[in-house]
C-alpha cells in the first residue's frame, strides 16, 4: 500500500488557493497510485488573524471539506486532515463560541460519491505560547480507530505528539497507521523527527506526519514562525521510509502491515503491559504506596 503526506504552505485565509493546491496534489496521488494522503494542520484556512475566526472563514472553510469529500470519493482515496468543526459539548458545559481544529479521516474508497467520514478527532491539546487557546476550543475525547480497507487508522494533530499520554491511546485501540497533520515550525525540527520516531517505536506502527511549508506570523506579538516541510513517513523500527524537503511535495512511501503485525507478535509490548499499576501511579496515593510509604492509610 502507498501512503504519502501532502507538505504545502498554507495560506492564512486563502481557502480557494490552498483547495486548488490540495486537488492538484490528490489527483497526482491517484495518478501515482497512492491510497492514502495526510495533508498539514488547517489546510484549508490556516491559524486565523489575533482576533479568532470570522464567520464567513468558518463557512468557507466548510465548502472546502464538502469539495474535499467529493475528490476523495471521486479519486477513491483515502485522506485524513485537519480544519475548523463546531466543538463538541463536554459534560454540562454551554457551547463554546470558539471552533475546534477536528482532524477527520475521510474514506472514498466505498461506494460511489462523497467520502463518508471515518473518523473524527479534536485537537486537545492547544498550544498556548501561540495563543491556540484563545482560536480554539480543546478538544476533550480520546483519538478512535477505524478499520479500512488499508487497515486500522487513527490520527492526532500536531503538538499532540509531545503528550504519551494521548499517542498511546490509538495504540489501545489497534491502530496499524497514525496520521498526523501539522504545523511544527523550523525552530523545534529536531523534536517533530525524534516524536515521530519515538511514538512509532513506542506504539508500534507506521507514522504518517504531513507538516506545511512557508511562514507566518502567529501568537500575540505574531511572531514570524517558518514552517521546514520535512514531512515524514516512519515505519514501527523507528526508520524514516520517505522525508520531504522544504518545497511543496507529495512524499510517498510503501507501507507493509505485516510489519506491524510481526512485531507486535515478536515484541508483545500489549501483552506484558501493567495498567493497573500506571493508573495506580497516576494519583498521589498510588505513588506513595509504590514507594513504600504505607502512611496514607492503606
Amino acid at each position: 500500500m502507498r501512503a504519502a503526506a501532502f507538505q504545502f504552505d498554507v495560506r492564512r485565509g486563502e481557502v480557494d488557493a490552498n483547495l486548488r493546491n490540495v486537488e492538484g496534489a490528490l489527483r497526482r496521488a491517484a495518478e501515482q497510485g497512492i491510497e492514502l494522503v495526510v495533508l498539514p494542520e488547517m489546510w484549508p484556512t490556516s491559524f486565523p488573524p489575533p482576533g479568532g475566526a470570522r464567520e464567513d472563514l468558518l463557512k468557507r472553510s466548510d465548502a472546502a471539506l464538502e469539495r474535499l469529500a467529493e475528490l476523495a470519493g471521486e479519486l477513491e482515496l483515502i485522506v485524513c486532515g485537519s480544519a475548523f468543526a463546531a466543538p463538541e459539548p463536554w459534560l454540562d458545559d454551554a457551547p463554546s463560541p470558539r471552533p475546534a481544529n477536528r482532524l477527520q479521516i475521510l474514506d472514498g474508497t466505498g461506494a460511489p460519491g462523497p467520502a463518508r467520514t471515518l473518523l473524527a478527532y479534536d485537537k486537545v491539546h492547544l498550544f498556548t505560547p501561540t495563543a491556540e487557546d484563545e482560536i480554539f476550543s480543546a478538544g476533550h475525547r480520546p483519538p478512535p480507530a477505524a478499520d479500512t480497507r488499508l487497515g486500522r487508522l487513527s490520527g492526532i494533530v500536531c503538538y499532540d505528539l509531545r503528550f504519551p499520554e494521548l499517542t498511546r491511546v490509538p495504540f489501545h485501540e489497534g491502530a496499524q497507521i497514525l496520521c498526523v497533520p501539522a504545523q511544527w515550525p523550523a525552530v523545534r525540527a529536531a523534536h517533530f523527527r525524534a516524536l515521530a520516531a519515538g511514538v512509532a517505536v513506542a506504539n508500534q506502527c507506521f507514522v504518517v506526519l504531513a507538516n506545511r511549508t512557508g511562514s507566518e506570523r502567529a501568537g500575540r506579538r505574531q511572531l514570524e514562525l517558518s514552517f521546514p516541510g520535512h514531512s515524514l513517513i516512519v515505519d514501527p523500527n523507528g526508520s524514516v521510509l520517505a522525508e520531504g524537503e522544504s518545497e511543496e511535495a507529495l512524499v510517498p512511501a510503501e507501507i507493509d502491515l505485516s510489519l506491524v503485525r510481526e512485531l507486535r507478535a515478536r515484541v508483545p509490548v500489549s501483552r506484558d503491559q501493567r495498567p493497573l499499576l500506571y493508573a495506580a501511579w497516576s494519583t498521589e496515593e498510588g505513588r506513595a504506596l509504590a514507594n513504600g510509604d504505607l502512611s496514607g492509610g492503606f
